[in-house]
């Protein structure tokens, strides 16, 4: 079982498979997590009265404890600006990356001929990504690329993606993306299955 497995598991203060809920509570992880997600919940909420706010504290707080290992999988929090600066500068070549997608499937729809268009297919290919946040990063990428599903990650083996037709399946494409994704993340991150 993975380290992130036990760690979720782990739940009572005296647990060998990993910290208790006191320990997970007081780490830095826990509080970059916290951090992180309090912004984005005030945002996407809209709500300032104290019921609300309470409500997102707890709600905060709760998604933090449990999975601020997938946020920051090292036991010891380091903060790498780096890596966020360079992730930031990957959003608006996704986001560019996501309305040519969005172009390219409004034309598919409005094809004269779109049983001819379309041409769904499975590719597989094998990532060479260090890290498991890399790694959910590409396949949450394709995943939001219209025209393409990621259906299946697979660490160290193979990645299935679903296409629509032949252009948005370019495995060139695909590798790009990876390209990118590497750049963003670099090669700090430990090696996927490290922790195992």
């Amino acid at each position: 079982m993975s380290r992130h497995l036990q760690d979720v598991a782990a739940t009572g203060p005296g647990d060998r498979n990993g910290p208790g809920l006191l320990r997970r509570f007081l780490s830095g992880r826990f509080w970059a997590a916290f951090l992180l997600l309090v912004p984005v919940w005030l945002i996407l909420s809209g709500q300032f009265d104290s019921f609300h706010l309470s409500l997102g504290v707890l709600s905060c707080s709760l998604v933090a404890l449990f999975s601020a290992d997938l946020l920051f999988p090292e036991p010891r929090l380091r903060i790498r600006p780096g890596r966020w600066l360079r992730f930031l500068a990957y959003i608006p070549w996704l986001i560019y990356q996501i309305i040519l997608a969005n172009i390219h499937v409004l034309k598919l729809c409005f094809h004269p001929r779109l049983d001819q268009a379309l041409e769904p297919h499975l590719i597989r290919f094998r990532p060479e990504l260090k890290s498991d946040l890399a790694l959910v990063t590409l396949a949450n990428s394709i995943t939001l690329t219209p025209g393409t599903i990621t259906v299946r990650v697979t660490p160290h083996e193979e990645m299935i993606v679903h296409a629509i037709d032949a252009k948005s399946g370019q495995l060139e494409g695909l590798r790009a993306m990876e390209a990118r994704v590497d750049r963003a993340f670099g090669q700090e991150e430990s090696p996927i299955g490290a922790d195992q």
